[in-house]
């Protein structure tokens, strides 16, 4: 998946629309049913999403109350309302549809559910996983030992903080800007 714009995104050579709502992106629900299904006609892909959705609240499934209908530019050019949602209830929607394109999509949420368990199990998987990301992007050894020193005392402190009645999220951001100032843990890029 590629970004192509800001309310666009293209997978597989189909473009989905997207929105940015509520703090996060929603994306087009028949976009995404259109790839998964292979259906080229939107009206077809809209029937496909309008069964789907019927099914799911059959099924006692909470996700279709979650989709919203936003305004997104239509094949005509003009702002239509469309059932838009959210990438957590996107990703359940996914798993609804039979697709072997969706398949794909339901293996990877499979693995991160599982990799997320053995880390509740076994926390420190979940550093070297952040040391893996880190790795991938580029940054070097010393930065990412830092970085991560760094948060760990940033932890220690919001605990002893709240641990001293500190509450709002006010107060730790203007005790963190203080920190920042006096650079009491060193360098501030390690936040």
């Amino acid at each position: 998946m590629k970004s192509n714009n800001k309310s666009l995104i293209v997978f597989q050579d189909k473009k989905i629309r997207r929105i940015w709502y509520n703090e996060e992106w929603h994306y087009s629900v028949i976009d995404i049913a259109a790839v998964l299904t292979d259906q080229a006609d939107y009206q077809k892909a809209r029937k496909y999403w309008n069964k789907l959705n019927q099914r799911l609240r059959e099924e006692g499934s909470e996700t279709v109350t979650k989709c919203h209908q936003l305004k997104l530019p239509a094949l005509d050019g003009k702002l239509r309302l469309t059932d838009c949602a959210n990438t957590k209830s996107m990703f359940r929607i996914i798993q609804s549809i039979p697709s072997r394109k969706a398949e794909p999509f339901k293996q990877w949420l499979a693995q991160v559910g599982k990799e997320r368990i053995d880390e509740i199990e076994n926390p420190e998987l979940a550093q070297d996983r952040v040391k893996e990301y880190y790795e991938l992007k580029g940054y070097p050894k010393e930065w990412i030992d830092k970085r991560l020193r760094g948060i760990a005392i940033r932890q220690d402190l919001t605990d002893e903080w709240g641990s001293r009645g500190i509450q709002e999220e006010k107060e730790f951001a203007i005790l963190t800007n203080e920190t920042l100032k006096n650079k009491v843990f060193g360098a501030p890029e390690i936040f």
